[in-house]
């Protein structure tokens, strides 16, 4: 059975809430059972924002997470926050352009990719969720990008559709990474 627990977290305006939802709708393309817990503060854009993303082969019992396959974070405070979460054996995913201290947690596998100063490199710093979510995806095999490419057709408007190039270019570079 291919279970997994992720928690996406950072700032508001960082496409955490947006960057859940792709990877849910990718997993149910995939006919996987799936869960999007969406939190935020009260001022959404630079306030916090995390999700919880459930992607399992069973149904999902409940959206609620106290534990962690799997955390990505675009922030400092969110890895204070979630690292005790992530299980033993599981992995850490950071911004290391953003978050300026390592994991202290011990029994994890931790990728610390500079994926905002990536982004930036691409021309669009909005893209920097997604070169984590590529990561993830290659650690993990969570979801396939085909799937992820599909889910960005279905999620993103139509008048967005053009930089969908550019957004599965950002996911293999983070795949590649």
């Amino acid at each position: 059975m291919k279970h997994e627990e992720i928690i996406i977290s950072g700032f508001g305006g960082q496409g955490i809430l947006s960057a859940g939802r792709l990877l849910a709708y990718a997993g149910m393309l995939e006919n996987k059972y799936v869960s999007w817990l969406p939190s935020y503060g009260p001022e959404m854009r630079g306030g916090t924002a995390n999700c919880h993303v459930i992607i399992s082969d069973e149904p999902v019992g409940s959206p609620i997470l106290n534990s962690a396959t799997t955390l990505i974070v675009m922030n400092g405070p969110s890895l204070d926050k979630f690292e005790e979460l992530v299980n033993d054996g599981g992995i850490i995913i950071t911004d290391s352009s953003l978050v300026e201290r390592k994991s202290k947690k011990a029994n994890v596998k931790v990728y610390e990719i500079p994926a905002t100063q990536m982004a930036s490199d691409m021309g669009n710093v909005t893209y920097a969720n997604i070169i984590l979510l590529g990561k993830l995806i290659a650690e993990t095999g969570v979801i396939s990008k085909e799937s992820f490419a599909e889910a960005l057709k279905k999620v993103l408007p139509g008048k967005y559709h053009h930089l969908i190039p550019e957004e599965v270019k950002a996911l293999e570079d983070g795949m590649n990474y």
